[in-house]
């Protein structure tokens, strides 16, 4: 049976690293403040924005709340954004995605200050993380790397699979697994013989979006399997990418969803967070 990888508990300390590091900021009179952006009433993105800003809270990050009309003009959202990047109590930005179909996400992103950018989508931060130079990271590849590195699990000189390409998780995660020296390869929907690439993986990284797709057939035995995925079953329960109950057979360590990933996402955006109050200090 694999060894299961908290994912709860690795982000707990990351958070207490934060809140350290933002209580130690308030002793010198600063204040760490994310600003936080959401179009329209998703039930999702309204869960999603709920947890952040209770995080900010437990942690004494200052947040500003923006809910706007599901009917606001590009326009109007890019204003707000520029007022917000050069307000300098404001350390961070974000923009809940999704956003309606008549605003482009791609000139959302890009009129963020990426000095700001604390989820690590700019351009500009894009090409700092392809390049080696000092930006920030998204959340979810950078939180994956930790939880790797904090269960003790080495990545130099490791055979990756990542399964996914998207621009959010799976080309970061590459990046980031390549500047950690490991062998990279990117899996996709037009992959040939998904199976036995995902085979040689001694790490496999699963974003693909589709409920428990990867079995056990698709891992070498005593693999680390990190499943980014969540998806609610008809019977209302969670479950990810990645068949838990049968990879976990085959699998040396494995994430569970809930409880894997996802607390790691939230807990990189508030280091990111104090990280651009430090920057900018």
């Amino acid at each position: 049976m694999a060894k299961i990888i908290d994912g709860k508990a690795i982000a707990a300390q990351i958070k207490e690293e934060v809140k350290n590091g933002v209580e130690k900021l308030a002793a010198q009179g600063h204040t760490v403040t994310l600003a936080v952006i959401q179009v329209g009433e998703d039930p999702a993105s309204c869960v999603y924005v709920r947890n952040k800003k209770k995080t900010c809270a437990q942690l004494g990050i200052q947040s500003i709340s923006h809910e706007l009309a599901e009917d606001i003009s590009e326009e109007g959202l890019l204003a707000l954004i520029g007022e917000l990047n050069q307000k300098p109590e404001v350390d961070g930005i974000l923009v809940q995605l999704p956003l309606p179909a008549h605003i482009s996400e791609k000139r959302v992103i890009a009129a963020i200050d990426p000095k700001k950018d604390v989820d690590g989508f700019h351009p500009y931060n894009c090409g700092a993380l392809m390049t080696g130079e000092k930006g920030f990271l998204p959340g979810t590849p950078a939180g994956i790397i930790q939880l790797l590195k904090r269960s003790g699990i080495g990545i130099d000189g490791k055979e990756c699979v990542v399964v996914g390409r998207s621009n959010i998780v799976g080309k970061p995660m590459a990046q980031l697994l390549l500047m950690e020296n490991a062998t990279v390869t990117v899996a996709h929907s037009h992959t040939r013989n998904l199976a036995q690439v995902t085979r040689r993986a001694d790490i496999l990284i699963v974003a693909v979006g589709k409920p428990k797709m990867i079995t056990g057939e698709y891992v070498k035995p005593g693999a680390v399997v990190i499943d980014v995925g969540i998806h609610r079953m008809e019977n209302q329960k969670l479950c990810g990418d990645v068949d838990f109950d049968d990879v976990s057979e085959t699998a040396g360590a494995i994430t569970p969803v809930p409880g894997g990933v996802g607390p790691m996402t939230i807990a990189m955006l508030m280091a990111n967070c104090l990280e651009s109050r430090r920057m900018r200090l």
